[in-house]
């Protein structure tokens, strides 16, 4: 089977913090298509295990043809679920995690794909679910929400200081007919929130971020992560492994891609590393360097944080 091309982000630096061995568990919260799992899988061995979590079927499936492809394949199991659900399927395994990594970002196939609608650069039904047999559609939310909810939603979600205007505009679109695609969605909030001078981005960018959260509840699903982890790292004998001899405590890590996902990240991290269940394997969160911000621009927003569960109480500087 031909894999899409896709491209992870921050490989080395993910593969060196989490460090695996031969035999670890790993687990891939956001699977993708398979890049990050693959590197990782390649150094536990036959005797490791990988559990593979993604809310596209069929970016699930390709990550895990992708790691039973390799020579030495650990033994792989795949869940069609939201990363929040990993504390219960590892328990129902009766499995703990000695490594763990969600990448909060979509994969280049999900954002290069028109009929995803994850992006106005092709146009395209205005989807927005990762997962396609989820209840609401980005279109769905456009076309039935009040102008005071959608202003929030802008607001809140994608953080835009024009999200009346463009909540205004929407409302005022969706009289004349259904707005059905990305390509008419984009065209209103430039209409709306017209380029500044030196404006970097799109105008439709962050109103695109807002839906893309509120589709794939994706704060929720981080939030309850979150709590997952902080919950197992105080917990010794729950789902993240904790230090023993001959055996280091689980290695968390997250990669984030706006304010909205690492802000919630630094503070729970640095809560379990002030309570003493953790400690930073960084000073700071790790971003991409030139060159691969060079070979892929996906990458120049990305910060990835780290924490290893069961160590002293650390004196890294988590300030960042």
């Amino acid at each position: 089977m031909t894999q899409p091309r896709h491209t992870p982000v921050l490989l080395r630096e993910c593969v060196e913090a989490l460090a695996p061995r031969p035999g670890d568990v790993y687990v891939d919260c956001t699977a993708g298509l398979g890049g990050h799992a693959a590197a990782v899988a390649e150094l536990l061995g036959v005797s490791g295990t990988v559990i593979l979590f993604d809310l596209d079927p069929a970016n699930l499936a390709a990550s895990k043809a992708r790691v039973e492809s390799l020579p030495s394949s650990p033994r792989v199991l795949s869940y069609h679920a939201s990363f929040a659900d990993v504390p219960r399927r590892l328990a129902e395994a009766g499995l703990t995690a000695d490594c763990v990594l969600a990448d909060l970002g979509f994969a280049s196939n999900q954002m290069d794909s028109p009929e995803r609608g994850l992006s106005f650069l092709r146009d395209g039904p205005l989807d927005m679910r990762l997962n396609p047999a989820a209840p609401i559609t980005a279109a769905e939310l456009v076309n039935s929400m009040s102008e005071r909810e959608l202003s929030e939603l802008i607001r809140d979600f994608g953080e835009d200081d024009a999200a009346r205007k463009i909540a205004s505009k929407l409302v005022q679109a969706r009289r004349t007919s259904p707005i059905s695609t990305t390509g008419q969605l984009a065209t209103i909030i430039r209409e709306a929130a017209p380029r500044r001078p030196g404006q970097g981005i799109d105008p439709a960018t962050k109103t695109f971020q807002a839906l893309r959260i509120a589709v794939n509840d994706e704060l929720g699903s981080l939030e309850r992560l979150l709590d997952a982890i902080k919950r197992g790292a105080h917990r010794p004998g729950s789902w993240l492994a904790h230090a023993a001899p001959g055996r280091p405590g689980a290695r968390v890590g997250i990669i984030s891609f706006h304010s909205l996902e690492d802000r919630p990240v630094k503070r729970v991290f640095g809560e379990i590393v002030e309570q003493g269940s953790a400690e930073h394997v960084h000073r700071r969160p790790v971003v991409a360097g030139d060159q691969e911000v060079r070979d892929n621009p996906r990458s120049r927003s990305a910060k990835l944080r780290v924490i290893r569960v069961g160590g002293l109480k650390s004196d890294a500087d988590a300030s960042a």
